[in-house]
C-alpha cells in the first residue's frame, strides 16, 4: 500500500543506512527527509508536519530516547518509531517508555520496515481507546490518558488505553497476539516476528499493579493470548 502524501522524517547517523531507508521510502510512495543528527532531528521534528518519524537509538548530540521524549511531549499525535539493535530488549523498552509507537529491530528486511511504518501510519490520525473504561476500582481515561484508582494516578501510554479498550469490547472471548496485531497496532502481516504486545503487557500490568496492587485482571491463556477477568 503506498502513501503518496505521507511526510516521513528519518534520523539516523549512519550515511549508508539513511541514504538506503530513504531511497526504500521514497520507493513506496512516501515523501521523506533525512537527517544525521539527535539535536537537528529534534529541531526538524519540532518546526515541520510528519506523519512519521522513524528515529535511530544511537544519535550524535542527543540520542534516540531523548529525541523521542522531547517530541512525544511537544506533539503527543506525532507518530514515532524507533530503530533498535537486534535483541537488544533494554532499548526496546526503553523506547517504548519514552514514548515510540513502535519499533524495528535491526538488521531488518525491506518487508519488516514497510510492514511497521505502515501500520504505523494506519493508525495515525486514528481516535481509537478514547472513551473511559473502569476495571474495577481503575478508571482508565482515554481523553486525559490517566488511569486513576482510589485517589492514586498513573500516565499511560494511548497504545496501553487502546489494549485496555479493546480487551474490554471483548471481555467475553481470550484475544490472540495475532488479533491484537492486527486490531490494535495495525498490521497487515500479522505474522511477523515482534515482542511488542509482550513488553506492552508487562508495562501495563505493572502499572495497574502500581495502582491496586494487582494486575492479575488481565489474564495470559498459554499459547492463545489474553483474557480480561470478567469478576474483576
Amino acid at each position: 500500500m503506498k502513501h503518496s502524501k505521507a511526510r516521513i522524517l528519518v534520523v539516523e547517523d549512519d550515511a549508508a543506512l539513511l541514504q538506503g531507508l530513504m531511497d526504500v521510502l521514497v520507493f513506496n510512495g512516501y515523501e521523506v527527509r533525512g537527517v544525521a543528527q539527535g539535536s537537528e532531528g529534534l529541531r526538524v521534528a519540532v518546526e515541520n508536519p510528519f506523519d512519521l518519524v522513524l528515529l535511530d537509538v544511537m544519535l550524535p548530540g542527543l540520542d534516540g530516547w531523548s529525541v523521542c521524549r522531547e517530541i512525544r511531549r511537544r506533539k503527543p499525535n506525532q507518530a514515532l518509531v524507533m530503530i533498535t539493535a537486534k535483541g537488544a530488549e533494554d532499548d526496546i523498552v526503553a523506547g517504548f517508555k519514552a514514548g515510540a509507537d513502535d519499533y524495528v529491530p535491526k538488521p531488518f528486511s525491506l518487508r519488516e520496515l514497510m510492514v511497521r511504518v505502515e501500520a504505523v501510519l494506519r493508525r495515525a490520525g486514528k481516535k481509537t481507546g478514547e472513551q473511559a473504561v473502569v476495571l474495577g476500582h481503575i478508571r482508565f481515561d482515554g481523553h486525559h490518558l490517566v488511569a486513576e484508582c482510589r485517589g492514586r494516578s498513573v500516565e499511560i501510554t494511548r497504545r496501553e488505553m487502546e489494549i485496555v479498550a479493546y480487551l474490554h469490547r471483548n471481555s467475553h472471548r481470550i484475544v490472540s497476539k495475532k488479533e491484537l496485531l492486527t486490531e490494535v497496532w495495525q498490521y497487515a502481516d500479522a505474522g511477523i516476528e515482534t515482542r511488542t504486545v509482550d513488553i506492552h503487557m508487562l508495562k501495563l500490568r505493572k502499572k495497574i499493579s502500581t495502582l491496586s496492587g494487582d494486575g492479575s485482571f488481565i489474564t495470559t491463556v498459554r499459547g492463545e493470548g489474553y483474557r480480561l477477568d470478567a469478576a474483576i
